[in-house]
């Protein structure tokens, strides 16, 4: 059986409004629909890897209000397991308002304000079963704790470096061996420039694999020392909401099933894409079938 695969880092509360068009400045919008769904990186990720089989464990922490609730409730309906997360008295769980025009394109409003961001809120885990850990960049300060635990204990680490501070990436990619970026994210660490020559700047200060996600685009890969392109699969996207999260916890579960990192980065693309067709937030998680369909149909 796959080892346990434990994600650290945000879960959000989505608030999620289809328009017919990106709101323009000064002008009221009405929407075309508008639901509730849970959100955030690692939590994301950890729902996506139970939806495909996986054993999954979220290390976060919520507000005890009524986000929070749902946030425990949905991902416990999901198969997730919450031993590790922890509830803030007083507390106020992240909150995103997330605007999708038809494309399924998005645009989001993030307050991550109301929670603590002491490391101190990870479990006293041994880390017993692991097979590899998944750390986000919106908690710094849980991800550095639990990257250098499973460090120490020689437990595959991934990294998803969705953007921040700079020295927050330092820290943080220092600790991974594999770091997937987003474009957001490698511009952050790098700097400005074609997207090439950013994926190198930024292998020359990692050691491991390195990766940076270009959605319609695919993703590139930097691999024994050279860029390696990995497409995307072609659907028609409902909602690309959380994609990128389901993206980096099917990699992650590639791995903790002995994937090589670019049979991972395929698998992780077909669930990607087939999360993009469905929509419906976290309800929309692909099974299994579903991703080795997808891959059987793009081989045929």
């Amino acid at each position: 059986m796959t080892g346990r695969i434990v994600c650290v880092g945000n879960g959000v509360l989505d608030q999620v409004y289809e328009v017919g068009a990106m709101p323009r400045v000064g002008v009221k919008t009405t929407a075309l629909g508008f639901r509730e769904s849970g959100g955030g990186p690692a939590a994301t990720a950890a729902v996506a890897i139970a939806a495909l089989g996986g054993a999954a464990s979220w290390w976060g922490r919520v507000g005890d209000d009524s986000a929070g609730a749902a946030l425990r409730s949905a991902m416990a309906r999901h198969g997730v397991d919450l031993s590790g997360l922890a509830v803030v008295p007083g507390g106020r769980t992240v909150r995103a308002a997330v605007i999708v025009e038809p494309s399924g394109e998005r645009s989001i409003i993030v307050d991550r304000s109301g929670l603590p961001s002491e490391a101190a809120l990870l479990p006293m885990d041994d880390l017993a079963g692991v097979a590899v850990l998944l750390a986000d960049t919106r908690w710094p300060q849980g991800a550095e704790a639990a990257l250098r635990r499973a460090r120490d204990r020689g437990i595959t680490r991934v990294l998803d470096a969705d953007g921040g501070d700079t020295g927050v990436l330092e820290r943080l990619t220092a600790l991974a061996d594999h770091v997937v970026f987003s474009q957001e994210g490698l511009t952050d660490f790098v700097g400005a420039s074609e997207i090439e020559a950013q994926l190198r700047r930024a292998a020359a200060r990692i050691a491991g694999v390195v990766a940076v996600t270009c959605g319609a685009a695919g993703s590139l890969w930097w691999i024994d020392d050279r860029i390696l392109p990995v497409a995307a699969f072609p659907v028609m996207p409902r909602d690309t909401t959380g994609c990128g999260d389901v993206f980096h916890g099917a990699y992650a579960l590639g791995l903790a099933e002995a994937m090589p990192p670019l049979e991972a980065a395929r698998f992780a693309s077909a669930t990607a894409a087939a999360k993009a067709e469905r929509g419906m937030g976290w309800d929309g998680m692909p099974g299994r079938a579903a991703v080795d369909r997808m891959i059987m149909k793009e081989k045929t």
